[in-house]
């Protein structure tokens, strides 16, 4: 299945995203490409930020014809300080890069589980952090943090994936308890598997972890708990994104947009 990227001309406008400035960490490829594209059809200035200069290269050409403008920011999100500094001035904030490990508790790299929570949950806050100022200054502010079925539920294998999730669905709802009066509104999107190259490179680990074939791991690992049989897109994750951004959206807060066909259901 494919989604758009972009919804027609009037539904775009709903978000009143004109005039705004966005940033989106991960922007290069999957779910972050698709948010920062989504963003820009709705009339925004995207701040796109990845470590990957040809793909956000890419990125600026494919959003050249969209109402809103991408701009390009090759960030290591380890370095917080910049992290910090570059979420100053925008009046929205996607939270998204991420990386992944599967590994035995036993056998994971102590630096990886060490990357692992710097990326996707120290480098959050830090953005959050550098982002807040301003948003509080003109009562007006959209966090949106992109965590996973993950940060609702753990999966054998995953300790840093999950410790970092969790650990951005209470950094998400402290942020909505001191943004709410200052007009500003912080949440997570919960996808289960999305069709990314994130996903897509843990199909060997998760063959040898589990022990079976790989040809066997989408639908007896990763689509086994989703009563939707199918990847997530990453421009339908992209949409609950852009919803969260809406004026519309006011009183939407502290909350999980979860979009995991069914797997927490269970």
């Amino acid at each position: 299945m494919t989604v758009p990227n972009t919804l027609p001309g009037p539904h775009a406008s709903l978000l009143g995203l004109g005039g705004r400035t966005a940033l989106v960490t991960g922007a290069a490829g999957g779910i972050g490409r698709a948010c920062t594209l989504r963003l820009a059809a709705a009339g925004a200035k995207v701040r796109a930020v990845d470590l990957d200069a040809p793909g956000l290269t890419e990125l600026v050409e494919q959003a050249r014809d969209l109402a809103g403008t991408v701009e390009p920011h090759v960030l290591d999100l380890t370095d917080l300080d910049a992290a910090e500094h570059a979420a100053a001035g925008t009046d929205v904030l996607v939270n998204n890069a991420g990386l992944q490990l599967v590994r035995p508790i036993e056998e994971f790299p102590p630096d990886v589980f060490h990357t692992v929570l710097t990326v996707m949950l120290e480098a959050p806050f830090r953005l959050i952090r550098g982002a807040l100022p301003h948003m509080y200054g003109q009562g007006w502010g959209r966090i949106v943090n992109v965590s996973s079925v993950h940060g609702l539920r753990a999966s054998a294998f995953k300790s840093a994936y999950v410790a970092a999730k969790h650990g951005l669905e209470g950094l998400s709802k402290t942020a909505a308890l001191e943004g709410a009066p200052h007009g500003v509104t912080s949440n997570c999107v919960n996808p289960a598997y999305v069709r990314t190259p994130l996903v897509e490179r843990q199909l060997t680990d998760q063959a040898r972890a589990h022990g079976i074939p790989e040809e066997r791991v989408l639908t007896e690992v990763l689509l086994k708990d989703s009563a939707v049989k199918r990847l997530i897109e990453p421009e339908e994750v992209a949409e609950a994104v852009a919803y969260l951004c809406g004026p519309h959206t006011s009183f939407v807060t502290g909350t999980s947009l979860v979009l995991d066909g069914g797997w927490t259901a269970h």
